[in-house]
């Protein structure tokens, strides 16, 4: 040591990171109620995207025992959601909500990632996020 002093860098407190996606109360809701009467426990919802339907995606949603290796584990409203690793991009900001209406029920993704959709809302063209937008 040459007897200098160092000066003293002060650490920001990390702002929190937003969530990956989140769920509308209703929808959080109707999931509770589905998962207390599925045929087994699970833990919560896995979602994804995958390629499908004339618009070239479309939104996965699955029951899930737990995470699969590099899952994304979000939780809200008393939920787990588990987010595809390959979905990830595709999905930021992203809020799942759920829609009764006269001769169906269903659940909605909300996605300002979306650029378009087929006419029957099935599926989707979705452009990936910036990857830095995780990082708030």
């Amino acid at each position: 040591m040459d007897g200098s002093i160092q000066p003293q860098t002060e650490r920001r407190p990390r702002r929190p990171r937003p969530k990956l996606v989140t769920i509308t109360d209703r929808a959080a809701e109707r999931v509770r109620e589905i998962l207390t009467k599925a045929e087994k426990p699970y833990v919560g919802l896995r979602v994804g995207v995958k390629n499908g339907g004339c618009a070239g995606q479309e939104y996965v949603l699955n029951y899930a025992d737990g995470p699969e290796p590099l899952d994304e584990t979000v939780e809200d409203k008393g939920v787990t959601i588990f987010v595809e690793p390959k979905s990830v991009l595709f999905l930021i900001g992203s809020e799942i909500d759920y829609e009764e209406g006269k001769l169906a029920a269903r659940f909605v993704f909300r996605n300002p990632n979306e650029t378009d959709a087929c006419g029957c809302g099935e599926s989707v063209t979705i452009t990936p996020a910036d990857p830095g937008a995780l990082n708030g």
